[in-house]
């Protein structure tokens, strides 16, 4: 496949201004490396933690904007979902940019483009199932070199001398190997349905590559590719080992399929974040679903390693433990983040333990060498549902410590109560919904009811890609969650898929037909949103921030996040209501901790003080929960904030975007001290 290298034209005339920035300095040259961000997740604990203090309760309202990226001209179209954490080494910020998914760097001090890599894939990225640019780069160096590996919208992994941003010849075929091959599959190469938006990782000069596919509400066919898992090496881009997330025929696993469905079910990926210890050299995989996402007809048995925690052998592929959050998932419960490492004393005992946040609304907490859960996760009986074909599992895990930080099921008590006829309202609506506690199967959508299942967590959260941030002095762990239900019906629709049921919602018979192929009422991934005069139908706070202790097992405490909306604030039904904060209904919200802090931006847009549009930065104490400081953004929080220390500075990066503002990168700096001003 032809492929096109460019650089930009003010990078390549002089040359010269590629390697050396203006103050002499080589590209990726360290100025200052005392306080870097070297990996997505800060560390390969995945603990998105620095000790920095500078920025803190007393300084937070007083940060400067040092810099700003802008990423429009990356690409051919502006783009509206940005959602990289970019990383900074040696002074040098580098991160994924724009709608082709292009690499800059950019200096750390002043945001000054130092270089940038562009990848045209044509048809092949354009058809690619996760397209735009992304989550951020990989950095790896063994002390000589330094390289900057990430992954094309067309699934081909790219490895750029860290300093020039030139391909690196000796990896793979010209600086690029194609994902889509060694998959123990045929994939076609332009069309095949594979791909990642997240981050590598990389250590022990092994890369781990994950896969992702389009969203699986309604398949277009209960075969698909298989998301396995595979490590190259960091070198030369060979291929060391794969990991078969869907078991071939006599692996251990296999015997979870029933009716040969492992050789042709596809999907169980890991579409997001991994973790690694590099002590005990184990990679872990957070795996999504199987083809499917709410029927599983097709699929029968438990269906390993889908939903599963997977603890692998970095070197060699190779299973060490694993453990299945959700037997046969019909709720598209993917385990959706990078689990975290942290070392806690439990009842006098120190454990080197793994937590691993999940769109249900638990933490699950296990020893990360051998995978026994540090308090007891019990299997319980579930309901069975009526879904014709359908094989539902029995019981499911049912974690008991933590608690869960998220509401789990619905019901009437959980509805909007502002006012009498709002609750009201409120009732009559959801009576043609089935209601019911978490692990509640989808129904059969019917007009005349059940319309479908009133899904809290919703598909998307409880936690989500972003995932939570620990602090390892305390073993604190800080999690972002939202509460917006999902509409969950089931259609047998052939115009738009082979599988005998797809998500969506039964239309009015009454109603014009919809075209062939269109949807059955609702959207992809969580139906239709459930509203009572344009307010949403739970009770809030529709957005919270919560502390764990991971030694203890407890909620330290919870707050809501993000403003009350403006839709709420303005409601003409609330008039002369004192409504608290309720947080935000929308958004995917990553944290950091600092030495002080809990930062966090806001999903959504919202009218700030100064009657601007756009969403505000919040401080929160980490003891206490409560916020010591705001700072305004144009625009909502839409990557993870990530920080660092430069020339005895230190500074806060954020990516934002959302509908109307497209992507850009605010660098904030802490204020000089008044003897320095």
């Amino acid at each position: 496949m032809a492929r096109r290298f460019r650089l930009l034209a003010l990078v390549l005339v002089p040359l010269v201004w590629v390697l050396v920035s203006g103050d002499g300095r080589l590209a990726g040259q360290a100025r200052d490396s005392g306080g870097e961000w070297t990996t997505f997740g800060g560390d390969l604990a995945s603990r998105r933690y620095r000790p920095f203090d500078q920025i803190n309760r007393d300084t937070f309202g007083d940060l400067e904007i040092a810099w700003r990226f802008k990423t429009d001209a990356f690409g051919p179209r502006p783009e509206f979902t940005f959602q990289a954490t970019p990383l900074m080494v040696g002074g040098v910020v580098y991160t994924t940019a724009g709608t082709r998914r292009d690499v800059v760097a950019l200096d750390a001090a002043t945001g000054e483009l130092l270089w940038m890599h562009r990848e045209d894939e044509g048809a092949r990225g354009e058809g690619a199932p996760r397209r735009l640019s992304g989550r951020g780069v990989a950095y790896w160096t063994d002390g000589r070199e330094a390289r900057i590996v990430y992954v094309t919208p067309g699934y081909r992994m790219i490895a750029l001398d860290a300093r020039t941003g030139r391909p690196v010849p000796g990896f793979g075929s010209g600086g690029a190997v194609d994902l889509k091959l060694e998959m123990d599959q045929p994939i076609d190469l332009e069309t095949g349905e594979v791909g990642l938006h997240s981050a590598l990782v990389i250590a022990h000069d092994v890369i781990v590559v994950g896969a992702a596919h389009l969203p699986g509400g309604a398949p277009k066919s209960r075969v698909n590719v298989k998301g396995h898992v595979r490590g190259y090496d960091a070198r030369t881009g060979k291929r060391l080992w794969i990991f078969h997330t869907i078991p071939q025929a006599g692996q251990p696993g296999d015997d979870t399929w029933e009716r040969d469905a492992a050789s042709y079910t596809g999907n169980a990926g890991v579409w997001t974040q991994m973790t690694i210890d590099e002590d005990l050299g184990l990679v872990y995989l957070p795996v999504e679903l199987p083809t499917g996402d709410y029927y599983g007809g097709h699929r029968p048995g438990a269906g390993l390693y889908g939903e599963s925690l997977v603890a692998l052998d970095l070197k060699t592929g190779q299973r060490k433990w694993h453990f299945q959050l959700v037997h046969h998932g019909l709720w598209d419960h993917d385990v959706p983040c990078a689990p975290i490492l942290a070392d806690i004393t439990v009842d006098g005992r120190l454990i080197k333990a793994i937590a691993q946040p999940s769109k249900q609304g638990w933490v699950y907490v296990f020893d990360r060498a051998t995978g026994e859960a540090v308090w007891p996760i019990e299997e319980r009986p579930v309901p069975a549902g009526d879904v014709p074909g359908e094989w539902y599992a029995p019981t499911q895990p049912f974690v008991t410590k933590p608690p869960p930080f998220e509401l789990q099921g619905v019901t009437i008590d959980d509805l909007i109560d502002f006012t009498p006829e709002l609750r009201a309202e409120a009732v009559k609506l959801v009576s043609r919904y089935t209601l019911g506690p978490l692990f509640t199967p989808p129904p059969v959508s019917r007009w005349e009811g059940p319309l479908g299942l009133l899904m809290v967590p919703s598909s998307t959260g409880g936690a989500n890609w972003p995932g939570g941030a620990l602090d390892p002095e305390t073993n604190v762990l800080y999690l972002y969650s939202f509460r917006n239900p999902s509409v969950i019906g089931l259609v047998h629709d052939p115009s738009r898929s082979d599988m005998t049921y797809v998500q969506g919602l039964a239309a009015d018979p009454n109603a014009p037909k919809p075209a062939p192929g269109a949807a059955a009422g609702g959207a992809e991934g969580g139906g239709v949103a459930l509203t009572v005069q344009g307010l949403p139908i739970l009770k809030p706070p529709y957005g919270t921030m919560t502390a764990i202790d991971l030694d203890r097992g407890e909620i330290v405490w919870q707050v809501p996040h993000g403003e009350t909306p403006d839709a709420v604030r303005n409601h003409p039904a609330l008039k002369g209501l004192d409504i608290p904060r309720t947080g935000r209904t929308n958004g995917r919200i990553g944290t950091l901790v600092t030495g002080s802090l809990v930062i966090a931006g806001e999903p959504g847009f919202f009218t700030m003080p100064n009657g601007l549009r756009g969403a505000m930065l919040r401080a929160y104490d980490k003891a206490t929960g409560k916020e010591v400081g705001a700072v305004p953004m144009p625009a909502p929080q839409s990557g993870s904030p990530m920080t660092y220390m430069l020339d005895g500075r230190q500074y806060l990066v954020v990516a934002v975007s959302g509908a109307g503002y497209s992507g850009e990168l605010l660098a904030f700096r802490a204020p000089l001290p008044p003897a320095a001003r």
